[in-house]
């Protein structure tokens, strides 16, 4: 990985999960590699390191396709998109340019083990819900206790438990660190135009 692209403070790599928790998990299944998107819940505590909490249904074969201990992978990508070479200013000048494409990602790797017991899966669930229904829905937030005891548990009995402890993060951010200044402005400027505020916002932070 180039440098300049290489972004290795945990605070930010923490962030971007916690912010873009819709992540792609990857296994190697006994078919073959597979792929599945869960929402998970980021857990970093000095004492305990870094886990990764999520469900998944029951009716999903991933968790039986996988054992305690194996390797695995997810995938966090926070906003992306192309960058045309004619936004730069110096293509104008010297029109040794090409297109290419700006993101911001984490590659969590680590161990998975399958909790399939009731207080890991409610304990997961809550913890997701307190989040995001506060992000979306602060004034009358979604609560567990909104629904009759006996339907909970039917929904948590339907889901298994996913748990994985991050071995390494690997944070990629490609923002035009590699251009001039000039260059990546204007593109963060145009970027804006097009209604992708929080990459421009990202790539005018470079070198701040």
């Amino acid at each position: 990985m180039p440098r300049h692209f290489e972004e290795t403070r945990a605070e930010q790599l923490h962030r971007l999960i916690a912010e873009h928790p819709l992540g792609a998990w990857i296994v190697n299944a006994p078919g073959g590699l597979d792929a599945n998107h869960l929402p998970f819940h980021l857990e970093a505590k000095p004492e305990e390191g870094v886990r990764l909490l999520a469900h998944v249904a029951r009716a999903n074969p991933v968790w039986k396709e996988v054992r305690d201990g194996d390797a695995t992978l997810v995938i966090f990508r926070a906003e992306e998109a192309y960058v045309s070479p004619s936004w730069y200013p110096s293509k104008h000048e010297s029109h040794r340019q090409v297109p290419t494409w700006n993101y911001r990602v984490v590659h969590a790797h680590g161990e998975v083990t399958i909790r399939d017991d009731e207080r890991f899966v409610r304990g997961v669930v809550a913890r997701l819900t307190r989040t995001h229904e506060g992000r979306a829905n602060a004034l009358t937030p979604w609560r567990m206790t909104d629904s009759s005891p006996d339907y909970i548990d039917q929904m948590l009995a339907a889901i298994v438990g996913i748990e994985i402890e991050v071995t390494k993060l690997v944070g990629k951010c490609k923002l035009s660190q590699n251009r001039e200044a000039r260059d990546r402005v204007k593109a963060a400027e145009e970027l804006r135009n097009r209604d992708e505020a929080a990459l421009s916002d990202a790539m005018l932070r470079v070198g701040n």
